[in-house]
């Protein structure tokens, strides 16, 4: 075969194009670090390095986004329900004090002024808010959990019950518009339903059914509303008549007489529906906790399981919110509200004994007057025992109510300890496959330095080879051999 120098010149160009292609690769691997600078040189690591990307791209969402913002909206709502446990701590440590026998005027006092600040806080830390959004209050981010000053707002609230929730009660009287200069004080035994609110609207509640314990429903006749205020009315209002029931609107409480009360003992549901206007500061807001309509802006609002989730991993949500319904109610605010009303009823009655005994002091008395002011004094010293027997039993409910707001409260926090361990297991993987995928890239993209160097130095060894090679080839022509 002839070989002619134009063959030769050819091959000797291609050769050297072939090894300058291959230094000028691996000199672009060696100064970007990568295997492939366009997806054309490596399809498979082009598409393999997107997939990884995206992947990494996801799970950096959910690790360094997604679960900061869940475990700090966590925190918040712990922090808070910890806070509220304290309260509830010293409320029982102050009923428990309320409930010994030498209680004295200024122990009053000091137990009284206790037990209004710890009300007016367990329900502020309710309004616990993360980033502006209040975590109590479900779906409702943008609204508190209370109302933060007095307020006017038509509600028509639906609120359920069982047979458990009926209670029994004690009140002095002194018979219907009777008092210490007419008769001897006494105590009603009774039944009643106490609603969530009080200071509630005059009209009656609209409906009142139940489903008795045997699962046969029934419905009770519009109560009979009754004032609070015994010297004002011609009808006691803790001794309803037979077969009925008592609605007193200032309490909130429904007085049962006893032919109802076996009706209602035992009921798997009991649904009172009725009204409120006037929300003080510090109420808590109905439609976190009833189904209710505000008429003021014609809402009808529903109580539903307002779970918020964030996505922590790949089709892994977690719920973050805790509802307020969930871990704590009125009770306890019912609760010291009855305490309040109790003390205040002996400070009463004590002012009124100490009135009596400055009176009887005046010399200028007739024996009539005297003796009259005795009998008035004796039922008054009476009255003073059963109303502070009575306030003892508030501080007694006070230790159980408290004590099971606390149980309900610690359920709560546990349950919300549960899902940080769920959090914190979801976390601790992430980081394991952060790294992986970390690796997974850098072996599917990253060039090895040290092994693309000596690529690189033999392939400039050979490159500079065939420059010399192809210098004595150009170089040899006809007239070297004449």
């Amino acid at each position: 075969m002839r070989i002619t120098n134009k063959m030769m010149t050819n091959n000797m160009m291609s050769n050297i194009n072939k090894n300058k292609n291959l230094l000028s690769k691996l000199d672009e691997q060696y100064a970007t670090g990568k295997k492939i600078q366009r997806p054309s040189e490596d399809p498979i690591v082009a598409v393999r390095a997107l997939k990884l990307r995206t992947n990494l791209s996801e799970l950096n969402q959910y690790y360094e986004k997604n679960i900061p913002d869940a475990r700090s909206w966590m925190s918040v709502t712990e922090e808070a329900m910890k806070n509220m446990n304290e309260i509830l701590t010293k409320i029982n440590s102050s009923c428990v004090q309320g409930a010994t026998d030498s209680l004295t005027a200024s122990d009053r006092s000091s137990i009284v002024e206790t037990l209004e600040e710890m009300k007016k806080q367990i329900y502020q830390e309710g309004n616990a808010n993360y980033a502006g959004r209040y975590v109590f209050t479900g779906y409702k981010t943008n609204s508190a959990l209370s109302f933060e000053e007095d307020t006017v707002n038509s509600y028509t609230i639906k609120e359920n019950f069982t047979g458990e929730d009926l209670s029994a009660i004690s009140k002095v009287t002194y018979g219907v518009a009777g008092g210490p200069e007419i008769s001897a004080p006494s105590t009603i035994n009774t039944h009643r339903l106490r609603l969530s609110y009080d200071n509630l609207d005059t009209a009656s509640p609209t409906s009142i059914t139940y489903i008795d314990k045997d699962g046969n429903p029934g419905t009770i006749a519009a109560a009979n509303i009754v004032s609070a205020s015994i010297s004002n009315t011609t009808i006691d209002p803790y001794s309803p008549a037979a077969g009925t029931i008592n609605y007193i609107p200032e309490t909130g409480e429904l007085i049962l007489s006893d032919s109802v009360y076996a009706s209602l003992q035992g009921a798997q549901q009991i649904s009172v529906t009725y009204g409120k206007t006037n929300f003080e500061a510090g109420d808590l807001k109905p439609e976190n906790y009833f189904d209710c309509t505000d008429n003021t802006n014609s809402v009808n609002y529903t109580v539903t399981d307002q779970q918020i989730q964030y996505e922590i991993n790949f089709n892994q949500k977690l719920t973050v919110n805790t509802q307020a319904k969930d871990a704590f109610d009125h009770g306890i605010g019912r609760d010291i509200d009855e305490i309040l009303s109790a003390v205040k009823d002996v400070e009463l009655t004590e002012s009124k004994l100490a009135e009596v005994k400055k009176q009887l002091e005046d010399k200028s008395l007739t024996q009539t007057q005297i003796d009259a002011l005795k009998i008035t004094q004796q039922n008054l010293e009476t009255e003073f025992k059963l109303k502070t027997n009575i306030m003892q039993s508030k501080f007694n409910i006070g230790i159980r109510g408290s004590s099971k707001a606390q149980d309900g409260l610690n359920t709560a926090i546990a349950d919300l300890g549960t899902r940080t361990i769920r959090l914190d297991l979801t976390e601790d993987r992430l980081s394991s496959q952060q790294v992986d995928f970390e690796d997974l890239m850098s072996n599917n993209e990253d060039a090895d330095i040290a092994e693309t160097y000596i690529k690189l130095n033999s392939a400039e060894t050979i490159y500079t080879a065939s420059l010399n090679a192809a210098g004595k080839v150009v170089r040899a022509s006809l007239l070297d051999f004449l």
